[in-house]
């Protein structure tokens, strides 16, 4: 561009005092060297440089140096952007692309549960709304409500290697039923004495999860927390992969995979993202929802698992995700590709593997759910964590997460 408009400004004078011939001549050089059109590049020569005066006091200059802003009308006045801003608080702050989504999934349930009363010509306006205008509406507030990271789980990429121990079934992603677990510490920063974890279960193919909290790292809880996640599942449990850790590689529960029929893997040690799904909701879970705090005692589990059971359907069923398609390396360059944002609870629906009843199960309890009430109950629990240890130096996230100031979340 820069090219361009040195050859403008080279040409301009020469192009307005010459006549009718030679102007063609001087645009056949500028066409060859700009690669502008012919109208647009005589526009360009025509004006540069002329003063214009518009009105009797204010002289415009051409200058193709300048860029001219296109103005328009906001097609999103400040009633809209108040309704994405309260949706956006109740999905618990989604990215651009995943409030777009939830946006039009998400109005039509809450409206039926009176959480929203919207004119039509708004509704209308709010449901068109795509992800790139919701991430400029949204950037003041995210830029206030940053927060630093204390995590020391994180997210890492697709990798699936793993040594079997015992397998009933080949490893299949792409069915529902083959899951990946881990535990959670909540030591506070403190890893002395006795304190609660969270076992993690994540199904492969769709996303779902189910935490648990448990008293200890004992295999007797954590074998318990298991079963009781299978119970919860809402396909059948095919296969486990876990990581290296005596809570998971043990005898009882071995024998347990043995005579159940399910397929029993275990991660390479010390190798992380051979768990990435797990890990993942390690992160976008548990320490999203339950923060980093110190949890030791027996209140505290019993409010940790109240906030899993409203969690788990807040997640599974509300929130959707993106999944990796493809990932290309072109030289230095890695180019990845992801599918459209979708829950857990619509990838289960999709699935050909999932039978009829547990699909009919699933929109029955759909049914009964409201989005903005669970997210209230969440908050309610928060809270009474915070309270339970109001000395700690380590705080949740959530706990200090502000709230926008033009809007309310929770008047509870």
């Amino acid at each position: 561009m820069a090219e361009r408009s040195v050859v403008i400004k080279a040409f301009a004078e020469r192009y307005q005092r010459a006549s009718k011939r030679e102007r063609g001549e001087v645009l056949d050089e500028v066409v060859a060297a700009s690669g502008y059109t012919r109208s647009y590049a005589s526009w360009l020569l025509r004006w540069h440089g002329k003063k214009v005066w518009v009105g009797s006091r204010m002289r415009v200059i051409g200058d193709i140096g300048v860029k001219r802003r296109r103005r328009r009308g906001r097609t999103y006045g400040e009633e809209s952007v108040q309704v994405v801003k309260r949706i956006w608080a109740m999905a618990d702050y989604p990215s651009g692309k995943r409030l777009a989504v939830i946006i039009r999934r998400w109005v039509p349930i809450v409206e039926r549960c009176g959480e929203l009363d919207l004119r039509p010509e708004l509704r209308r306006t709010v449901m068109t709304i795509s992800a790139a205008t919701i991430d400029r509406v949204l950037q003041p507030e995210r830029r206030r409500m940053a927060l630093r990271s204390r995590a020391r789980t994180r997210p890492g990429s697709l990798l699936k290697h793993q040594v079997p121990i015992r397998t009933f079934a080949e490893w299949d992603d792409a069915r529902p039923g083959f899951v990946e677990i881990d535990l959670v510490g909540h030591d506070g920063g403190n890893a002395r004495g006795e304190f609660a974890y969270t076992l993690d279960v994540t199904d492969v193919a769709s996303g779902w999860t189910e935490p648990i909290a448990v008293r200890n790292r004992a295999q007797v809880w954590v074998f318990d927390a298991i079963e009781e996640a299978r119970r919860r599942l809402p396909f059948e449990l095919v296969g486990i992969d876990s990581d290296n850790g005596s809570e998971f590689i043990n005898t009882q529960l071995i024998r347990y995979c043995e005579l159940q029929g399910i397929t029993f893997t275990r991660s390479r040690p010390y190798r992380k993202n051979d768990n990435c799904f797990v890990e993942e909701k390690n992160w976008s879970v548990v320490r999203r929802f339950a923060g980093y705090a110190r949890y030791d005692t027996a209140a505290e589990l019993r409010l940790l698992n109240e906030l899993w059971s409203v969690v788990r359907l807040y997640g599974n069923y509300f929130l959707p995700s993106m999944k990796l398609v493809a990932k290309v390396r072109s030289g230095s360059r890695i180019t990845t590709t992801y599918d459209k944002p979708t829950t857990p609870y619509e990838r289960l629906l999709a699935s050909p593997h999932l039978d009829a009843n547990h699909k009919t199960a699933l929109r029955a309890t759909l049914a009964t759910l409201n989005p903005a009430e669970l997210g209230r109950r969440i908050r309610r629990l928060q809270k009474r964590l915070v309270r339970l240890h109001p000395t700690t130096n380590v705080e949740p996230v959530w706990a200090v997460r502000p709230t926008p100031t033009s809007f309310q979340v929770d008047s509870q």
